[in-house]
């Protein structure tokens, strides 16, 4: 029976992994704020001093989506805006702080015709062809 499944579209991730690099004593510190049960781990540790660090500059870190016209969280650009887009004659400048995809059915040709530029602050999810197309217009 779940030969029968099908999944629609595929589950986008909901994070990105980053590597950082720590002195030994800062990460003995994180270590011993685990063992003492503050944490459950290492990186629930680190995701919650990046969050509050976020939320101290929350202000300014608003004031500077507003001025620079970014949209915010997750964006998917799907061939159908695409094609319209191109069809207007008007390109898509897209400017992202969070997640930018587009769809796979996306092609390169279609992707450069219809895209003037693309500015991401975080992750940007799309066909390495696509990718390849748009090197020149990625920021």
């Amino acid at each position: 029976m779940a030969e029968n499944v099908h999944e629609l579209r595929p589950k986008m991730p909901d994070s990105e992994k980053v590597t950082v690099n720590l002195g030994f004593v800062d990460l003995g510190r994180i270590d011993l704020m685990v063992r003492d049960g503050f944490y459950a781990n290492r990186a629930d540790f680190i995701r919650t001093a990046v969050r509050n660090q976020l939320d101290r500059q929350d202000e300014a870190l608003r004031q500077s989506v507003a001025r620079r016209q970014l949209s915010l969280g997750l964006t998917h650009i799907t061939r159908a805006e695409l094609e319209a887009a191109r069809d207007s004659g008007t390109p898509l400048r897209i400017q992202v702080l969070g997640l930018a995809s587009i769809a796979d059915d996306v092609t390169p040709e279609l992707a450069r015709a219809a895209i003037a530029s693309i500015h991401v602050l975080g992750a940007f999810h799309a066909s390495a062809a696509v990718k390849a197309a748009l090197a020149d217009r990625i920021a």
